[in-house]
């Protein structure tokens, strides 16, 4: 019996404290419940194909905190299974309309009707006005329909309504009229025989959450997913999705990053008030000028940041902060264009060796070196990731730190075990209800289901994506499933992180540049974003300061007045 095999993942070159709690990524929180989410979300699901299965030439954006191969794998798997339940159900309405005598095909239009009410509305939570009033009316329609035969046949069943009573008043006979009309023209055997398949129905329904449940239980538990060679999703699959796997595994983790022009950081998350310092270089008299290179910097930014693992003095060495984690590498970037094969792109070593001896010495345009600085807090579902890079050029020091954070999984995903554990441990009663309020959209969900299937192997034959050129990646597994916002409680860990790494920051900037012989008195002592992206700094002194794209200064009696920038700062 042949099983699954993940190795390692890569940690690039990053440094992290020993006897560190870090999951690897295809065991964390967050690679869970993003595969749970697979099984919740179709449109989750069929995004996630799409980017990693479907456009096969798409390098894969960095996975930071997670695994997109395993996602892609329950993605996948998912999908087969609501193929075949979608099939099957499918099917009963198909047959059921035969052996009911054309009944159910009537109750098939009305369960059609209500899909495309849901498909006309969208998935916005406030749809415009042209969508929710044609929704509106296509639902209760369909409601009203579906709930006039559903009592039509209910009377036949019980032989009432085939002679309407002359004694029901206007009004009884207007609302009554309609069922009993219906109830004549259907003979009872019809009605049951209905109602059979609709019992069949509603128990391929409950399989179908049946199935989802104890996937939850078993092999996306919190205790049985960290083994992945027991995943089932691993081993299926089919040859081209473990092509693409081992694929996937190189490149998701790798500290060289294959990048589209117009989305250089996919996969970081999003931006958090990137700031730009430009100071001059001016030398102290008192002290000798030493050559001072971007490299030179980065050292002395290192070892500060590497730091923020100590725990106090007094917290001992079993305090747990995720700073203790941090995780610190540098990286380059290189454009997508140009290759030939996605194949091609130089993740080993001692390509990544060479592109990172030169480029971090260059003024950089589409190859740029960064330092990265990474803490996976929150099970890895807070994701705060610094980049920094640093470049020397005309007696000028160039300082760019751009800050991007990755929130929390989606609130649904998160509730994936909460639903089922619901749906486990509910009674005969709550889970008949269940299935039974969800017969009535199963037809339109089903068709569904299946046309996107066959859409999806249109795509694939047509496409021509096995022999396209190489792309950068269009969107991230991670951001995709990110909720909108964090708790209070994470974004004040968020800007916790974020204020200490660009405070170990400036205050390594600050060191290179004393140790070789320019002038900082106090480079940046403190520098705070107000209002309207506006930039107070506390004090500056022997330098010339600027903030943004766009900044310029000039020197004020020895000091220097900032001029407000574009760009948004944040506290150095």
């Amino acid at each position: 019996m042949s099983t699954a095999y993940v190795p390692q993942q890569p940690q690039s070159s990053g440094q992290v404290a020993a006897g560190a709690p870090v999951s690897p990524a295809h065991a964390s929180e967050a690679t869970r419940l993003l595969c749970a989410g697979t099984y919740l979300d179709a449109g989750y699901r069929d995004r996630v194909i799409e980017e990693l299965h479907l456009n096969e030439q798409r390098i894969v954006a960095p996975s930071l905190g997670y695994d997109a191969a395993r996602v892609l794998a329950h993605a996948l798997r998912a999908r087969r299974q609501e193929i075949a339940w979608a099939a099957a159900l499918l099917g009963m309405w198909l047959v059921g309309s035969g052996l009911t005598g054309g009944l159910l095909a009537l109750f098939f239009g009305a369960a059609v009707q209500l899909s495309v009410a849901s498909w006309v509305r969208g998935s916005a939570a406030r749809p415009p006005v042209w969508r929710r009033v044609p929704a509106f009316l296509l639902r209760w329609w369909g409601r009203v329909y579906f709930a006039v035969l559903l009592a039509g046949t209910v009377a036949a069943a019980f032989g009432e309504g085939r002679d309407a009573s002359s004694g029901d008043s206007a009004v009884t006979g207007l609302l009554l009229g309609p069922v009993r009309a219906l109830a004549a023209e259907i003979e009872p055997w019809q009605a049951w025989a209905a109602f059979v398949m609709f019992g069949l129905i509603a128990l391929c329904v409950a399989g179908r959450r049946g199935q989802f449940a104890r996937s939850l239980d078993a092999e996306l538990s919190p205790q049985r997913f960290p083994h992945a060679a027991g995943d089932p999703a691993e081993a299926a699959g089919g040859a081209r999705f473990q092509r693409l796997k081992d694929r996937i595994r190189t490149e998701q983790h790798a500290p060289l990053i294959m990048y589209h022009e117009a989305r250089p950081f996919c996969g970081a998350g999003a931006a958090y008030e990137t700031w730009v310092l430009t100071v001059e270089l001016r030398p102290d008299s008192d002290k000798k000028q030493q050559p001072l290179s971007n490299r030179a910097v980065l050292e002395k930014i290192r070892p500060l940041l590497e730091r923020l693992r100590l725990p106090a003095e007094l917290a001992g060495g079993a305090v747990r902060d995720r700073l203790r984690w941090l995780e610190i590498d540098e990286c380059v970037f290189l454009p997508a264009e140009g290759l030939r094969r996605r194949e091609d792109a130089p993740y080993h070593s001692q390509a990544f060796e060479e592109h990172r001896a030169r480029a971090v010495e260059e003024g950089a345009e589409k190859r740029r070196h960064f330092l990265r600085v990474r803490v996976g807090g929150w099970e890895e579902e807070l994701v705060v990731t610094v980049f920094v890079r640093i470049h020397t050029q005309g007696r000028m020091l160039m300082l760019e730190v751009a800050p991007h954070v990755l929130l929390p999984v989606r609130e649904d995903f998160k509730d994936a075990d909460r639903k089922a554990h619901w749906f486990r441990h509910n009674n005969a009663l709550g889970k008949t209800a269940w299935a039974v309020a969800r017969i009535p959209r199963s037809a339109g969900s089903a068709l569904a289901v299946l046309g996107r299937a066959a859409m999806y192997c249109w795509r694939a034959a047509t496409g021509g994506h096995a022999g396209a050129l190489p792309d950068g990646p269009e969107l991230s597994l991670r951001e995709l499933g990110s909720a909108v916002a964090g708790s209070q409680f994470q974004e004040m860990d968020a800007s916790r992180y974020l204020k200490t790494i660009q405070d170990r920051i400036a205050n390594g900037v600050r060191a290179a540049l004393a140790e070789s012989g320019y002038q900082t008195g106090e480079f940046v002592q403190k520098v705070v974003n107000v209002s309207q992206g506006a930039v107070h700094i506390d004090r500056v002194e022997g330098s010339t300061f600027a903030v943004g794209s766009h900044a310029s200064a000039s020197t004020v009696s020895g000091a220097t007045e900032p001029q407000k920038g574009t760009d948004t700062d944040v506290d150095a």
